[in-house]
């Protein structure tokens, strides 16, 4: 089968992962604490096409390309001023410890509320902790100290969906984690603008490689009739 064909494929599936990416960050530009993506894409081992004939080298051609990784950004996002009691931000690094069905998780996503025993949950209603690891209290006047709340620094932080991270707690070489400011949320990193963008990028390549096998097999359409036509 033409090579082309296969080019063209992996092109499309590294692109619609691309999109499936892009896709999220858009979905979660306005979610508190939220860290953009990007992903990360190589091409395979290259070919070296020679004349059959006389052996010259006509030049280098590669296998395809694919998606290598997904990375996402952890830089601390900017702080926005909401007023409300139980909204709560890290400035610095670090991620806020819940209690979940699943274990600890983490994230950095302080909009929070609380449940009929007066703790604080988030808004999937998971407890968040504090530095004694256990659950966190409303105080008398409704609100919470941001010292009580008990910020955790991660080895290799992965998302695992709802906002919420995994890892290893621990300290992070030339990393302090930060203080919790109340009223204020750290705003989504992901830039719509630059989303919609990349988006439109993509897509017009996941195009091209949809032109590009309609085109390889209306030849190969071609050439199978016409050679079914010699006598």
């Amino acid at each position: 089968m033409d090579r082309g064909l296969y080019l063209a494929a992996s092109g499309m599936l590294a692109e619609q992962i691309r999109q499936d990416q892009i896709a999220n960050d858009l979905a979660n530009a306005s979610t508190a604490g939220y860290k953009a993506e990007r992903t990360t894409q190589q091409s395979f081992g290259e070919l070296l096409l020679t004349n059959s004939v006389t052996g010259q080298r006509v030049g280098n051609v590669t296998t395809g390309v694919a998606v290598t990784n997904t990375v996402t950004d952890w830089t601390p996002g900017t702080m926005k001023d909401t007023g409300e009691p139980l909204d709560f931000a890290i400035n610095g690094d670090g991620f806020f410890a819940v209690q979940t069905g699943a274990g600890t998780r983490y994230t950095r996503n302080g909009q929070f509320t609380s449940d009929d025993q007066g703790r604080v949950t988030t808004l999937e209603g998971d407890l968040v902790l504090g530095r004694n690891n256990q659950p966190v209290a409303l105080g008398a006047d409704g609100k919470v100290d941001p010292r009580l709340l008990n910020v955790v620094t991660l080895n290799n932080p992965e998302k695992a969906g709802n906002s919420y991270v995994t890892g290893t707690p621990g300290a992070v070489a030339g990393q302090v984690a930060g203080s919790v400011r109340s009223g204020a949320l750290e705003a989504s990193s992901a830039d719509p603008t630059q989303s919609m963008v990349d988006m439109m990028a993509s897509l017009r390549a996941y195009e091209s490689g949809q032109k590009v096998i309609q085109t390889i097999d209306e030849t190969l359409g071609k050439a199978a009739g016409a050679v079914g036509s010699l006598t």
